[in-house]
């Protein structure tokens, strides 16, 4: 039996895990933390006799905090699905390798913000990282398949949002409620908004590089609509291999809980009446995707920025304070005032993410006067 800790147990991610969990004899949920939504954590551990739960608002068995040290060591899992939004998930993915316990990995900002703590940790103990995110697990498993020198680049898949093919005088005035609505993706509020801009994919190039040790200039990305190519490989004879698949979250989640063991079934994919299309990204109308990687190149802190800027941006935007452009130049305005230095401290890459998140508040204030 593999004891499962759900880190994020009530957002998108972790409720769609515990669905996995509880349909998979072999695997149990042996510990929770959500943020605000203390509640429905309760009513989570309750269904399921759950002992250890931590919310960062308060109300789970163990003390409220944002260092999940405490809850790891209580619930004693054999591994962590790392299910947070933002910056809060770096920590915590930090502590359970420290320990030697594999992290299934969902929280993208782990490795934008801290990936070079990340790859000294586990050089360290040798824990596993295993992606969760639907791009990265497909690449992770053809990776695995082929010899890495016959590997020229990687592509990550973008299904370009709700808002592809529209030009910056009509994107003035798009509102969150038209953001939310993706074509074929459920996902949180956040990971959403991310996904209308671009910058999830931006992200996801920063994560592409620490994870499988590629440089940027063999990361591609390519604009696929339909949702159903989740990754592919050029190889060294002109080739490319794709990994295929439904857009339900569900899949990747259930690789991550249960390798290297063959992964829970999910019925076949119909291929049949399928038309899959791919196009370049409209990188000038949507920047967050080359600010994404003008800061992955730059290194160091610089990403720290780039994702606190953004989180912040994106909060603003929800809560109707900015407009849907307005994100892009928030970030881009983090970049240039907030000095990056090395990011191998994680002292250094939690100052730059406080530094990052204070500028844009300043400039957010600034606005409303």
């Amino acid at each position: 039996m593999r004891r499962i800790l759900v880190l994020g147990s009530t957002g998108s991610i972790g409720v769609q895990a515990l669905e996995v969990i509880d349909a998979c004899p072999d695997l149990v949920a042996c510990g929770l933390a959500c943020g605000t939504r203390r509640h429905e954590m309760q009513a989570q551990a309750r269904a399921r006799g759950i002992r250890d739960t931590v919310c960062a608002a308060g109300g789970g068995s163990l003390p409220a905090t944002d260092d999940l040290a405490e809850l790891i060591d209580a619930s004693e899992p054999d591994l962590v699905l790392n299910g947070l939004v933002g910056a809060a998930g770096l920590q915590p993915t930090l502590a359970t390798l420290a320990r030697g316990i594999p992290v299934a990995l969902a929280n993208k900002e782990t490795l934008v913000a801290g990936g070079a703590l990340v790859a000294e940790v586990q050089a360290r103990t040798g824990a596993a990282l295993i992606p969760v995110d639907s791009e990265h697990s497909a690449l992770f498993q053809l990776l695995a398949a082929v010899p890495p020198e016959r590997v020229p680049a990687i592509i990550l898949t973008a299904s370009g949002g709700p808002f592809r093919g529209r030009t910056i005088a009509e994107l003035a005035h798009v509102t969150a409620r038209d953001a939310l609505a993706h074509p074929t993706w459920s996902m949180g509020a956040k990971i959403t908004v991310d996904s209308a801009t671009l910058m999830n994919k931006g992200l996801e190039v920063i994560e592409a590089h620490h994870l499988f040790e590629v440089g940027y200039e063999r990361i591609e990305v390519v604009i696929h609509p339909q949702s159903v190519v989740h990754g592919m490989i050029r190889l060294d004879d002109g080739s490319v291999m794709a990994h295929l698949g439904p857009p339900d979250m569900r899949v990747p989640i259930g690789f991550g809980l249960r390798w290297p063991d063959a992964p829970p079934q999910h019925g076949q994919m119909p291929l049949t009446g399928r038309t899959l299309e791919f196009m370049e990204p409209d990188d000038q109308t949507f920047r967050c995707l080359g600010l994404a990687r003008a800061a992955g190149l730059a290194g160091g802190t610089a990403p720290a920025v780039l994702n606190a800027a953004n989180e912040v941006a994106v909060a603003a935007f929800l809560d109707g304070r900015i407009g849907f452009l307005d994100i892009a130049a928030l970030v881009a305005s983090a970049l240039e005032t907030v000095a990056a230095g090395p990011g191998n401290d994680l002292e250094a890459v939690l100052g730059a993410d406080r530094a990052a998140r204070a500028a844009v508040d300043e400039a957010l204030v600034g606005a409303a006067r």
